[in-house]
């Protein structure tokens, strides 16, 4: 299982920042220094969501071929046909580039795989079907990268092909032989912006197609949003420019389609839809489709323009994402079995038959979740076998799999998400393969919670400053949210609610918040009143009854553990001083502490041991101050001059304890407070 240490950085990222005197709140100002911005101007960029941020498509290599190409296409009537990816990005790229070339009168084609029958991208079967049905132009979006044979084949019965993707070219360079390659992850591609979703890439054809930018995008920024939210794609420069769009026409005049499925994912009609509606309620059913071998509905859903039609396709594509989730957790529960009493140091291969192609996926994610390990979920089918694997920290999927690519008939995708087929008899040497490369590689395996700022003053989590951090929106993927965590907090009170959700009201000094947990009960964390804990959280503002206030929505929770701030102590980081104000000792503890040494006493050889060493009763926080304090005035010393193994020592007088460096760090961080 993964560990249950947590990364806190006790300094602040802002320290010194020009911002905290130029209007912005400390948690914005955190935020923002995060992503080292630390200037006004710097700010007013970052947070900007502007036309300014649009790229002029034509910087993309082949854009000119692809748009002569397309116009051609347009002037002689060709039939066409838009050969799609079944996720919501791949969906969402087919409908606009279909929708587009039909308002050009063509005759347009829409081809999603199937993804039990076809697999990924192209394949040779569906060119033949499309081409006897008349296509002379397909065009690819979000896929095709890797098509090399397939192009090749739609060249040799009389078809030409335009490919647009963003996922990774092939190692060696090499891309299809087809009119235009259009992928900004080219190399020699000089496009800005290497991190546009499948859609965006679709976008930036059309808008190459017209030459008028703003009307295509006003037209398309819906579907922009979904599909590189959903695709999570980082949300910064124009990405963020596309979404924020995007937002605004889902908020306000969404089409029929998008705006049934909105009602029937239950968003409260007087909601503002956000990223996060997107991530994790319109994108999921979306999938869902694709996942359930469904796609066409999805498709079809967003291109209805019929309110009751789309109303009743919006529920079907609902129902399809519960019994995703039955199927889901049913091959979940099989994975964590199969697993049952062992401690894998190396990534994860599981492989069985029929498991639903699907759903792997996200299994995988939560297999690699809990053990903090990369995951392969292998469906096999006879002697054939196809996985998806999701990677842990920041193992490299993509460069793990080209490793071992000898044990695979075929492989695609990134760094943090791949695919691959397999022959059975290959699954056992691929496993061993993978765990030899990830142990040459040595990654670290990082801490279970990863916190981005810590909150050393509660009176900063005002409704003010909360609500202040609504600039940083639209969050997600190079845009997070901040994840903020409190060390030491009191469980006042606490209830399990009728959803399997946990309530705590919880207090710091005088200090008194709410905070919820969704997914959790207090069993799960053995909770009692009275009990001391550490939070990672997202503050949120809470309107209820005519009341506005803060509420902690939960992410991670632990029985107060201070041996991370401890270290940090006794490493002399100052930055630790923040946190360990509140435990700053006054003459009696360094007394009791003194005493309680005795001439012979020697302190352990780590934080732990230090820590096992605290009087009982005192704060293993404050004893580690005191003990540094006794080490910088000389009462202690060991051989090499640190904390560790020392013991008391005889000087002459007597020791300025307030006068410590220690000391006076705290003294002077009380006094600001």
């Amino acid at each position: 299982m993964k560990n249950n240490s947590w990364a806190i950085p006790f300094a602040a990222a802002s320290a010194g920042s020009p911002l905290q005197g130029a209007g912005y709140g400390p948690l914005l100002t955190e935020a923002l220094a995060l992503h080292g911005v630390k200037t006004r101007a710097e700010a007013e960029v970052f947070l900007s969501s502007g036309a300014d941020l649009l790229h002029d498509p034509m910087l993309m290599l082949d854009m000119d071929k692809a748009a002569e190409r397309i116009h051609r296409a347009v002037k002689n009537g060709e039939c066409t046909a838009v050969f799609g990816d079944y996720d919501a990005d791949g969906i969402t790229s087919t409908c606009i580039m279909v929708d587009y070339l039909r308002s050009k009168g063509l005759t347009c084609i829409p081809y999603i795989p199937d993804r039990l029958r076809d697999g990924y991208g192209l394949n040779k079967t569906a060119l033949r079907l499309l081409r006897d049905k008349g296509v002379e132009l397909l065009i690819s979006v979000d896929c095709g990268i890797s098509a090399i044979e397939e192009v090749d084949y739609a060249r040799s019965i009389g078809m030409d092909v335009i490919i647009t993707d963003h996922h990774e070219c092939r190692r060696d360079g090499v891309v299809p032989n087809a009119v235009a390659v259009i992928d900004c992850k080219r190399s020699g591609d000089n496009y800005p912006n290497k991190n546009l979703a499948g859609v965006g890439v679709a976008l930036k054809v059309i808008c190459a197609c017209e030459g008028d930018w703003e009307r295509v995008i006003e037209h398309y920024c819906d579907y922009v949003a979904v599909g590189t939210v959903a695709d999570v794609m980082p949300l910064v420069g124009e990405n963020r420019c596309l979404v924020c769009k995007g937002l605004d026409k889902l908020n306000y005049d969404p089409n029929p389609g998008f705006a049934s499925l909105i009602t029937a994912s239950g968003i409260k009609p007087s909601a503002e839809i956000g990223a996060g509606d997107i991530g994790f309620r319109i994108g999921p059913r979306i999938n869902a489709a694709g996942r359930m071998y469904q796609a066409d509905l999805a498709r079809e859903l967003f291109m209805c323009i019929d309110r009751s039609r789309s109303a009743a396709l919006a529920e079907r594509l609902c129902l399809l994402n519960q019994e995703r989730k039955n199927v889901q957790d049913s091959i979940t529960a099989q994975a964590f079995e199969m697993l049952e009493g062992q401690s894998p140091d190396a990534p994860i291969v599981l492989s069985c038959e029929g498991w639903q192609q699907g759903v792997i996926g996200i299994v995988a994610s939560k297999v690699a979740e809990k053990f903090g390990l990369p995951a392969v979920m292998i469906s096999m089918d006879g002697e054939n076998g196809k996985g998806s694997c999701r990677s842990y920290g920041d193992f490299n999927l993509y460069e793990a799999l080209s490793a071992c690519s000898s044990y695979l008939t075929g492989f695609g995708g990134h760094a943090k998400a791949a695919g691959l087929t397999i022959k059975r008899e290959n699954v056992g040497p691929f496993r061993d393969a993978m765990a030899k490369y990830y142990k040459e590689k040595n990654p670290m395996r990082p801490p279970s919670t990863i916190c981005d700022m810590f909150i050393c003053r509660p009176s900063a989590l005002s409704v003010r400053n909360v609500d202040e951090l609504k600039l940083l929106e639209p969050c997600g993927e190079g845009n997070e949210r901040p994840l903020m965590c409190m060390l030491d907090l009191r469980v006042d009170d606490f209830s399990n609610t009728n959803g399997g959700h946990l309530r705590l009201r919880l207090s710091y000094g005088s200090f008194r918040i709410d905070g919820i947990f969704f997914n959790h009960i207090s069993t799960d964390f053995n909770l009692h009143h009275g009990d001391y804990i550490d939070l990672a959280f997202n503050p949120e503002i809470n309107r209820y009854m005519g009341t506005t206030s803060v509420q902690l929505n939960v992410t991670s929770l632990r029985k107060h553990e201070p041996l991370e701030l401890c270290r940090e102590i006794l490493k002399g980081n100052g930055g630790a001083a923040r946190a360990a104000a509140r435990y700053c000792p006054e003459r009696r503890d360094f007394a009791r502490i003194w005493t309680y040494f005795g001439p012979d006493f020697t302190l352990g050889g780590s934080a732990e041991e230090i820590i096992s060493q605290c009087p009982c009763g005192m704060a293993p926080e404050k004893f580690c101050i005191c003990i540094m304090a006794f080490l910088e005035t000389g009462l202690l010393k060991s051989p090499d001059g640190g904390i560790f193994h020392a013991s008391p020592a005889k000087i002459e007088g007597k020791a300025d304890l307030e006068g410590s460096h220690i000391m006076q760090t705290l003294r002077a961080i009380l006094e600001i407070r």
